[in-house]
């Protein structure tokens, strides 16, 4: 296994900055989430907000050994593509679709990377469940780190509870570390053992991403070399943040503004 990085704290507040970019990004472009919209104009939308905070769109012309390169600057799955969609000026938004923006930015040279479900208008009750189920499945997995765990921990609650709600996981792709290189060691499958694989310490970072299916966990790479997809064509959703292993637990550097807001308000109602 390569060595897992261990930033120190000043990487960690360049980490911050970035983070909290990406996950701005996605506060940005959520009202402009409505029926009629193209996936192209979320694109350009996020593009020039990401430039104009000098920052570098991550995935464009991101070319990984064996793909050619990715020709936009941020990922819209939609329905039952499950991750790596690319923006097209000819895919409008509809009412009932559940739509996944990941999100990476480059900032002073470090990476910040988060990705959200979007509902367009009134959604079936299968798909605000499994997008519910999905982002449950994230902070189940960030419930689980904490120095000392293993990696096996965080699959393990991810898949636990899926499976408790009928759902499958995405075998094939996982979360990885994240740092000056958009991909780092370790791999962090969302499935697992208790106690297995590597041990977490301090100042490890990494993105923690469950893809989500409502039908079987088999999916397929259309013929554009990147939008993947689910075999069975049933619906899949996916939630994204980039965490640090701290001394007690956990930080999300990828929580945005809203994110916080809703939280709060959450926390009030109890």
């Amino acid at each position: 296994m390569s060595q897992i990085p261990i930033k120190t704290d000043e990487e960690i507040e360049q980490m911050r900055i970035a983070c909290r970019l990406a996950a701005d990004v996605l506060d940005h472009i959520a009202p402009h989430i409505q029926a009629g919209v193209s996936t192209d104009h979320i694109n350009s939308l996020c593009h020039d907000y990401i430039i104009e905070h000098d920052a570098i769109p991550a995935p464009l012309n991101y070319t990984p050994p064996g793909h050619q390169p990715y020709p936009k600057s941020v990922c819209t799955s939609l329905n039952h593509q499950v991750c790596h969609g690319i923006p097209s000026d000819a895919r409008f938004l509809k009412d009932g679709d559940i739509l996944n923006i990941d999100v990476t930015v480059i900032k002073n040279g470090w990476h910040g990377d988060t990705c959200r479900m979007f509902s367009v208008g009134q959604l079936s009750r299968k798909a605000e469940h499994l997008c519910s189920a999905a982002q449950k499945c994230l902070w189940l997995g960030i419930g689980a780190v904490r120095q000392g765990a293993h990696l096996g921990d965080i699959g393990h609650a991810i898949q636990k509870y899926a499976q408790s709600q009928g759902y499958s996981i995405v075998r094939d792709f996982c979360g990885h570390g994240l740092g000056r290189k958009f991909h780092e060691p370790p791999q962090i499958l969302h499935y697992g053992n208790l106690g297995e694989g590597a041990t977490l310490k301090k100042n490890m970072v990494f993105t923690i991403e469950p893809m989500i299916n409502a039908g079987r966990a088999a999916v397929k790479v259309l013929s554009d070399g990147w939008t993947v997809v689910t075999r069975d064509r049933c619906l899949s959703a996916q939630w994204e943040h980039t965490v640090r292993v701290t001394e007690d637990g956990y930080e999300v550097l990828t929580l945005s503004a809203a994110e916080l807001k809703q939280m709060a308000t959450q926390e009030n109602r109890r």
